[in-house]
C-alpha cells in the first residue's frame, strides 16, 4: 500500500486500507486550555476509530518548558510514538474530531522528525461518524515499536530566528489566528499575553482554509485564500498562531497546493506575546 500524493486521505480511502497491517491510526484530537469538559483524551475514551491510539498533544512536548506543548527532543518523540506503535515502516493516518484543531500538529510533528508516511484524515471523526462508519471505545494498547527520528531543523522556527526575520524579511510569517487577534482589537486567551501580531506578518485565518462542512478547501480555493492574504507562494513562508496548533493547518493547507517546506514557529504568540517579548504591531494592516 502507497498513500496518495496528497496529504489528506479521505474516509473511503482509510476505511478500505484499515486493515493494513503497516497502517497506524491515531487520534490527536485536541481542545483549547479554556474548553469545558470532557478532555479531548476523555472524549477519545468514549468513542474512536477502529484501532486507533491517542496523541496528547500537550504531552508531546519538551519536559519543564513553561510554554504550551514545544516540541520534544527527537529521542522523547521516538519514545512516545514508538509506544503508540508507530515504527519507521508504518504508515500514519491522524485525525481529530473534526475541526482541524489536533491532527495537523501531529502530522507536522512526524513531519519535523523525518517522518513522511503520515496523512491527516479528511474531515475527521466528525466525517467518519456520518458516513455511517463503525468506531470502538476503550484504550488501545499496541505492541511498542522502534522509530528512528530524523529531526529537520528546518520546519521549525525559534524565537531568535523570528527576531532576527524582522528585519531580514527573508520570510513570510502567516498568522493562524483570528483576525481580530491579529489586529490586537480583542484580548489574548492565553493570560499575560499582549494583545496584538509580529510585526509584518499575514493574516491567514486557519477557519477561512475550510469550508462550512470543516473539510479543507480545494487547491484552487486554498490558492484564492492564500493570494487575498497577499502571500506570494514563491517566498519561504513561516506559520504562526497562538501556540503552534493552529499554524499547522495553514502548514497542512500549503502542502496541499505543493508547498511543503515551510516552517513553523512553535512558540508562537504564547511565547512572542508575553510582557518582555519582542515588538508588537497593533490595528489593520
Amino acid at each position: 500500500m502507497t498513500f496518495p500524493h496528497d496529504p489528506l486521505v479521505s474516509p473511503q480511502w482509510l476505511a478500505d486500507h484499515i486493515a493494513d497491517p503497516k497502517l497506524r491510526v491515531v487520534d490527536a484530537s485536541y481542545k483549547m486550555p479554556a474548553a469545558r469538559p470532557p478532555s479531548a483524551h476523555d472524549e477519545y475514551l468514549a468513542r474512536h476509530l477502529p484501532g486507533a491510539a491517542f496523541y496528547d498533544v500537550d504531552a508531546v512536548a519538551e519536559p519543564g518548558n513553561p510554554l504550551p506543548h514545544m516540541v520534544p527532543s527527537p529521542e522523547d518523540f521516538a519514545r512516545y510514538v514508538g509506544a503508540l506503535g508507530v515504527g519507521n515502516d508504518s504508515l500514519v493516518v491522524v485525525y481529530d474530531a473534526g475541526n482541524y484543531l489536533g491532527a495537523p500538529r501531529a502530522w507536522w510533528s512526524f513531519k519535523l522528525y523525518g517522518f513522511d508516511n503520515v496523512r491527516v484524515l479528511e474531515g475527521g471523526l466528525k466525517a467518519w461518524v456520518a458516513d455511517g462508519r463503525a468506531t470502538e471505545s476503550g484504550a488501545v494498547a499496541s505492541p511498542t515499536q522502534d522509530f528512528a527520528p530524523r529531526f529537520d531543523a528546518a520546519r521549525l522556527r525559534k524565537i531568535d530566528q523570528m527576531v532576527a526575520n524582522l528585519t531580514s524579511q527573508a520570510e513570510q510569517v502567516l498568522d493562524a489566528r483570528s483576525r481580530e487577534r491579529y489586529e490586537g482589537a480583542v484580548a489574548e486567551p492565553w493570560p499575560g499575553r499582549r494583545p496584538g501580531r509580529i510585526p509584518g506578518s499575514l493574516s491567514v485565518p486557519f477557519g477561512e482554509l475550510l469550508n462550512a462542512d470543516g473539510t479543507m478547501k480545494s487547491p484552487d480555493a486554498l490558492r484564492a485564500v492564500f493570494a487575498a492574504a497577499g502571500v506570494d507562494l514563491d517566498k519561504p513562508i513561516v506559520t504562526s498562531c497562538g501556540s503552534g496548533v493552529t499554524a499547522a493547518v495553514i502548514t497542512l493547507a500549503l502542502a496541499r497546493i505543493g508547498i511543503d517546506r515551510t516552517a513553523l514557529y512553535d512558540g508562537s504568540w504564547a511565547e512572542w506575546g508575553l510582557p518582555d517579548g519582542p515588538p508588537v504591531a497593533t490595528g489593520a494592516a
